[in-house]
Parts: structure tokens; sequence; C-alpha cells
């Protein structure tokens, strides 16, 4: 019959033909994704808002676009707290809006006010990764200012230990595992949604 929808079939519904995805279940608030660099939250990010149906937003990317500045030309002109400051507002901007999946700079759960206005307004999930699968992925980035370094490794290292106690006290981690897919991760992450209470199931129509 023209215009009918066929039944639900693994996640996806047809319609005039065309395949569309069916979001796995609606978000009662945001999730922010927390974590050190190289940990995958623009990965798992993107990730959940194809699964979920909703944005995805990046703090870093909003304060790019926002200052046409790469964040190294940023700590650069500018220095650190500058920079964490300009972060901290986009942040409470984002969060402003409707639901979404908003992945934020390393450094960005280590203020106080915003683990405050992120606890209170959103899903933290800190995703945990060791050094070795950190460094994997960083090493040949040159994106990376807090590693302009002369023993980039040991940066990335300090950082690691520095800012472990601030990550754990997310409500909510998932420990990345080098042999994971970015999906896999991804599904984990929702295990801990539903569990908690951000993600809602749906009823089909």
């Amino acid at each position: 019959m023209d215009g009918e929808i066929s039944p639900l079939i693994g996640g996806f519904f047809s319609a005039m033909g065309e395949s569309v995805p069916q979001p796995a279940g609606e978000l009662a608030r945001s999730v922010v994704l927390i974590g050190m660099m190289g940990a995958g939250k623009t990965a798992i990010g993107r990730a959940l808002s194809a699964t979920l149906g909703v944005p995805m937003r990046d703090s870093d990317v909003e304060i790019v676009e926002s200052s046409q500045l790469t964040i190294a030309e940023i700590f650069e002109r500018y220095g650190e707290p500058f920079f964490r400051e300009k972060e901290g507002q986009v942040i409470a901007r984002l969060l402003d809006g409707p639901p979404c999946i908003l992945s934020t700079g390393g450094g960005a759960w280590l203020s106080p006010a915003n683990r405050e206005m992120l606890l209170e307004q959103a899903s933290v999930v800190w995703l945990e990764a060791d050094l070795p699968l950190l460094w994997s992925r960083v090493k040949h980035k040159t994106h990376r200012p807090l590693l302009h370094t002369d023993d980039p490794r040991a940066t990335l290292a300090e950082l690691l230990k520095a800012r472990t106690p601030a990550y754990a006290l997310a409500p909510d981690k998932v420990t990345v595992r080098p042999e994971w897919s970015i999906d896999a991760t991804a599904d984990k992450v929702l295990e801990i949604l539903r569990s908690n209470g951000t993600l809602l199931e749906t009823t089909s129509r």
C-alpha cells in the first residue's frame, strides 16, 4: 500500500522505499562526555548522536568557530586561563539548548564551576583510558597545545595523573578498551544512560 510503513526491522523502518534510522530512545537531558584527550569523546559523541537522533556539540569546535582561531592560537595569544573562561561560557550556552551530546575539552571538568553546572544540567559520563591507549591516539597530532613540550608523552602522563582524581568525581564511567570499536564503546555509554534514567524508551506508533 502506498505510504504504508512496514514493521520495525533491526532498528530501521522502510518508508517509500528508503531506510530511515529509528532513534534508540529519547534523552531526558543532555549527555556530556568528559575525559583526557584521545579518550574518544568526539568519536563516541558522534556515534551517540547518530544513534539517538540528537545534535552533537563539541565545546572546542564552538570556541574555534566563534573566535576564528585554533585552540593552539588561543593558548599562544591569550593563555590557558582566557581559554578556560571562554570554554565555561560556551558550555553554559550549549546546555541551555535542547538535549544534545556534548563533548568537552579535557580540562573543562577540572573547573569546579563547570562541574557544578554540568552535574546540575546534564548526565556526565567519564571515558576513562590508560596512558598507552591515549598516547597511541595523540602522538601524531599537532593540534594539542598542552603537548607542545620537549617530552609530550611524559607531559601526557603528568596530565593524566593530575586530572584523574577530578574525572573520578563523575557519576558514571566507561573504561575504554583498545579492542573496542567506536560503536561498541557507544553501546556501553547507552547502557549507562538507560540505567540512570537519562535515556527514555520510546514506543513505536
